[in-house]
């Protein structure tokens, strides 16, 4: 695990500046604090920093190949290094190493750009043929590493942030506008672009191929095809098949030189993966948690149950209303980019917890997506079903006309419109981006859009911008509607997931890892019919049964949380009045982005409990404060450290 970071040059005789690349490296220090390393080769330049986890000793980066023509920078693991590390000596390659990145450039002699064929595991990495002065850039399948870039006519610059490319000195930091509308739907951008103008994503299961004259080849390597569910056959197969798929995914993620141990929620997932771990090692693991001050949002009793019950070395931080806010602005800075949850904060403090004991840690991230663990695939279905005889029935001036009731009407209160909201009677079910999208994901969606824009900034797109990229993945999916769902998100929200894990984690120093997202698993289980994967409104049954034999029945089918935060509660009094009195200051509403009588309603509305308006408070938030650090400069500095309560149940 570390972070790397590249300059390709045009110009003719023109040079990758080295004094460049050690300041790209050393804005990501905390991506990689043991070691760090260059090559330049003209108009090339390519660096990293290594958080040593694998080959400890001879590990360093850039590799290179037997004759020094092919140099490589890479960030992740490979899981099946060692047997394809066999084949390649087999074949007459000879290895400098243990390492899997020389596995990686060693495999590019061999197979080209179809190497990321044969990679099991996560990746991004840079490989730079010297003879044919052309770069080969890849990211894994899922996105589980993340690669930033920024072309221009006269350069290429790529880094595992967006920090790391615009540390290259000459580029102002400037708000991709056209983000906005789909940032206030859902928090975070499904596409290539990132918040930044000119700075692009390779998309996971995506490779680049650029040479001297600029002009990069992006060719999609893989996607996941989940029209065709299996042949329905009986449940048992699909529960010992995951089952024994998971086990050697869990088995192949325990590769390292350096201790491990598992972040763990008290959900099925989490817990799945630490009873695995414990069962293959045959020893107490370590555990970590995270709660809240708060009780009543706290999810440690779950997690305790869990430990008790592995006999694990479990660990526990608590986290204050001031250690949540003073670390927010630092946390923004780490991931670039508005946070997307408040979840992500706490993400950020148990890896500081667990970066005191070990290096590596397993999480759960990944089983929702792909096993229908969310209570929204199991609604959407139920309320698509329903929504078609609604609309058989009924003539639209009346459903429109109960629409507007159900969101304006002062004789309901917030907790009932927040229920009524996401079903079909307070819904356009013929546009599936409210039917989906707006009912579960969106804080603003497109009709609180209009409004809250001014006329000048709303003028500048279509009523459909906040949506176009998500559809794009929508409309390219097929088969059952369960799988379209999946496969939607897998695409976009769980690639957003990734993010947030990979900057929170790496902001601690440490490597986080994700067994549910080995790509022959994820690929098995897209294909598992509906019917077998959900229960009502409950879904992961195949997982659920798959661990009956490890867990303790309250765990496996306790109701799911989703990792709750106090952020609600939190917003009170002069909390409440200082978020608003920052939105409202003419530094944030002389940007021209919003209005100043919509924000100044969502808080008379919060404050009355006519309407719960936390999201869109926090995703207003998040955007200023984002601005103030990222765009303007001023200081992310943090304040508060959390109480840390270790405990030992072993």
């Amino acid at each position: 695990m570390c972070g790397i970071t590249g300059i390709l040059e045009f110009g003719r005789d023109m040079r990758a500046s080295a004094n460049a690349l050690r300041e790209m490296c050393r804005v990501m220090t905390h991506r990689g604090p043991d070691d760090e390393g260059f090559y330049t080769d003209g108009c090339l330049g390519i660096g990293m920093r290594r958080l040593s986890i694998v080959d400890l000793e001879t590990g360093h980066q850039p590799i290179s190949n037997e004759d020094g023509s092919l140099w490589i920078v890479f960030n992740g693991e490979i899981y099946n290094h060692l047997a394809l590390r066999d084949q390649l000596i087999a074949r007459g390659h000879s290895y400098s190493t243990h390492s899997d990145t020389e596995t990686i450039i060693h495999l590019f002699e061999e197979y080209g750009a179809d190497c990321v064929q044969h990679l099991r595991g996560m990746f991004a990495f840079a490989i730079w043929n010297r003879n044919k002065k052309t770069l080969f850039i890849a990211r894994d399948r899922l996105g589980i590493k993340p690669l930033y870039y920024k072309l221009t006519p006269e350069r290429l610059l790529f880094g595992s942030e967006i920090k790391v490319v615009l540390a290259h000195g000459g580029i102002r930091p400037e708000f991709n506008r056209a983000a906005l509308p789909e940032f206030l739907a859902f928090g975070y951008l499904s596409g290539e672009e990132s918040f930044y103008a000119g700075i692009g994503k390779l998309l996971p299961g995506h490779t680049m191929t650029i040479g001297p004259d600029g002009k990069p080849e992006i060719r999609q390597y893989w996607d996941l095809d989940a029209s065709n569910p299996h042949e329905s056959r009986d449940e048992n197969y699909y529960v010992r098949s995951y089952r024994e798929l998971l086990e050697g995914a869990v088995q192949s993620h325990l590769m390292s030189d350096v201790p491990l141990g598992v972040f763990l929620s008290g959900g099925l997932d989490s817990s799945a993966v630490a009873a695995l771990m414990t069962r293959i090692r045959r020893e107490p693991i370590e555990t970590f948690s995270v709660g809240y001050q708060e009780q009543s949002y706290s999810e440690l009793p779950y997690a305790r149950t869990v430990a008790d019950h592995l006999k694990s070395l479990h660990h526990e931080v608590l986290i204050s209303e001031q250690d949540f806010f003073g670390s927010l602005p630092r946390l923004i800075w780490h991931e670039d980019e508005p946070i997307a949850w408040p979840s992500s904060v706490a993400l950020y403090f148990v890896a500081k917890l667990a970066r005191e004991r070990v290096t590596v840690v397993l999480t759960g991230e990944g089983s929702d997506e792909t096993l229908a663990g969310y209570t929204r695939y199991a609604f959407t279905l139920k309320n698509a079903a329903l929504d078609r005889v609604y609309r058989g029935v009924v003539p639209s001036f009346a459903r429109r006309q109960l629409r507007r009731t159900l969101a304006n009407s002062w004789l309901i209160g917030a907790t009932m419109r927040r229920k009524l909201a996401h079903t079909f009677l307070a819904l356009d079910g013929e546009s599936w981006s409210e039917l989906y999208f707006d009912n579960f994901f969106s804080a603003f969606g497109k009709g609180e859009q209009s409004g809250l824009l001014t006329t000048d900034f709303a003028r500048q797109f279509a009523p459909e911008t906040a949506y176009r990229a998500v559809l794009k993945y929508w409309e390219q999916s097929s088969g059952p509607l369960l799988q379209r769902l999946l496969y939607t998100d897998i695409k976009t929200y769980l690639v957003e997931l990734l993010m947030k894990q990979d900057n929170m984690s790496m902001a601690a120093s440490i490597e986080s890892r994700v067994p549910f997202l080995d790509h022959v698993l994820v690929e098995f289980a897209s294909r598992i019919p509906g019917e077998v994967q959900l229960r009502g409104l409950a879904g992961k049954q195949i997982l659920k049964k798959a661990m009956e034999d490890l867990l303790p029945h309250s765990i496996i089918h306790r109701p799911k949380l989703g990792f709750p935060t106090p952020w609600s509660g939190w917003l009170a009094g002069s909390r409440l009045d200082g978020i608003e009195a920052m939105l409202l200051e003419p530094r944030s509403l002389n940007r021209g982005y919003f209005r100043r009588e919509p924000i100044q309603t969502l808080f008379h509305e919060h404050r009355a409990k006519h309407r719960d308006n936390y999201d869109r408070i926090w995703r207003l938030l998040n955007l200023e404060w984002w601005h103030r650090v990222c765009l303007e400069g001023e200081s992310p500095a943090g304040s508060g450290e959390p109480e840390l309560r270790l405990a030992s149940t072993h």
